[in-house]
């Protein structure tokens, strides 16, 4: 789309100056010679840029830019001033102009000013975009069971603060929706969220990614880079799969959040920013902190406000709603629009071992290949027709999915279960294990139980 530039000046030789002039770049000109008829013009031709001339009759372009700012606040305005108004230019920076030219000012120093306000802008809307498509897409959590309320109830609570927050659970449970929740609920919803990956980059590249490097600093780095940190200043860093890092990315991290300041890759200078804090892991912490895969010092600064997301066969009463949720989103795709209940009865039966994402590809690939607009039985993979073998005992019943189960799984399961026959009871429920009650402490800690 052509940038549309109006030019608001009340000399008419000025404005076919500069209309010549911007034509040849290969924009749209429009042309006012009063202020008014510049403010009409706004409301009817929504241009992408503004040229006003600050000294003007009956209306002043300072009254002129204070209307624009009313009625489009992100619009830009370049301020055309003689070299004796400049302060009045600078008062004019204040309320929102983009930039100001003195006259007589040179033409390509005047094209210079309008590429770089014209970019700006168009950042600053694909900013604003994207945010609401992140709202849009990780905004809200579904679910009404009890374990699901707790958690919307707890984000709720801690959006508020500036404290950092662990996520655990499962993989494909939320915890990224979880962590753009907090981040949409907090006072930095419109500063930056950006989300980091542990395990998916190499120690080397790992460090440069979070904390920026040096031209030279390695081999490649070509140019200063920033980091995430940095880019994240004012608002949020996710960092998922935390377990996965590197030891040594570990006590870096750790530096991190006890003094809010680091060096770039290569670099001397101390940068300090001001950066909220989300991680998260589908690992076991404490696990890892026994076998020596993570940092105790670390896990405590990390655990401030920890907040666990269930699997998705411990909240059954949600799988129709996301069934639900899900089948609305690939509607327009696929033109499918109804899930038979018979299909509907048989996920809300299965144990979901890879949780929400599993039911959201579940839901996909019944809507491309169904017939008529309906999601029948015969749609969904084999797994969820294959029965639930059970076996049954003194303490618990564990249900085996077709892809089979491992057995921390089991031993998680038993626990539960214990805990529920016990009704919370821990050395009832030790007792049911037949266990200690430090064994069943400790491997409740193990599994993440509450």
């Amino acid at each position: 789309m052509v940038p549309k530039i109006l030019v608001v000046d009340d000399e008419e030789h000025m404005c076919w100056a500069l209309e010549r002039a911007m034509r040849q770049e290969g924009y749209q000109v429009l042309t006012a010679t009063q202020g008014r008829q510049g403010l009409d013009l706004i409301r009817e031709e929504a241009p992408s840029l503004i040229i006003l001339d600050l000294k003007m009759p009956e209306m002043d372009g300072m009254e002129v830019l204070q209307q624009i700012k009313e009625m489009q606040p992100k619009l830009p305005v370049i301020i055309l001033t003689a070299h004796g108004t400049i302060e009045t230019a600078i008062e004019a920076m204040k309320i929102g102009a983009a930039d100001f030219i003195t006259k007589p000012f040179d033409l390509d120093e005047l094209k210079i000013v309008i590429k770089k306000a014209l970019m700006i802008s168009q950042l600053v809307t694909e900013v604003s975009f994207l945010r609401s498509e992140l709202t849009k897409r990780y905004g809200q959590i579904i679910g009404q069971s009890q374990a699901m309320k707790e958690v919307r109830d707890l984000i709720d609570r801690v959006a508020l603060a500036n404290a950092t927050v662990l996520l655990s659970g499962e993989s494909g449970t939320g915890k990224e929706v979880a962590a753009v929740a907090i981040h949409q609920a907090s006072p930095r919803r419109d500063q930056p969220f950006v989300a980091v990956n542990c395990a998916a980059l190499p120690e080397h590249l790992l460090e440069s990614e979070l904390f920026g490097h040096e031209k030279g600093a390695f081999t490649g780095a070509v140019v200063r880079k920033m980091g995430r940190f940095e880019l994240a200043d004012k608002g949020t860093i996710f960092l998922d799969e935390i377990a996965e890092m590197p030891l040594n990315m570990q006590a870096k991290l750790l530096r991190f959040l006890q003094e809010k300041t680091f060096e770039r890759v290569g670099g001397t200078e101390t940068l300090r920013v001001d950066v909220r804090v989300l991680a998260a892991t589908n690992r076991n912490i404490m696990e890892a902190i026994g076998k020596g895969d993570f940092r105790e010092d670390l896990y405590y600064r990390l655990n401030v406000i920890p907040i666990h997301l269930p699997p998705l066969r411990e909240r059954r009463e949600d799988i129709s709603l996301l069934a639900e949720h899900f089948l609305r989103k690939f509607q327009p795709t696929y033109l499918v629009n109804r899930i038979n209940p018979a299909a509907m009865e048989m996920m809300a039966k299965y144990n979901w071992p890879g949780n929400i994402r599993e039911l959201q590809n579940v839901i996909e690939r019944a809507a491309i290949i169904c017939r008529g607009g309906e999601i029948m039985p015969d749609n969904l993979p084999r797994e969820l027709h294959a029965p639930q073998k059970v076996v049954t005992g003194n303490v618990a019943v564990v249900n085996f999915p077709a892809g089979g189960i491992s057995l921390e799984e089991v031993e998680k399961q038993l626990i539960v279960q214990a805990l529920e026959r016990s009704g919370g009871n821990q050395t009832k429920a030790a007792n049911l294990l037949a266990i200690t009650r430090s064994a069943l402490l400790y491997r409740m800690q193990k599994h993440g139980i509450g």
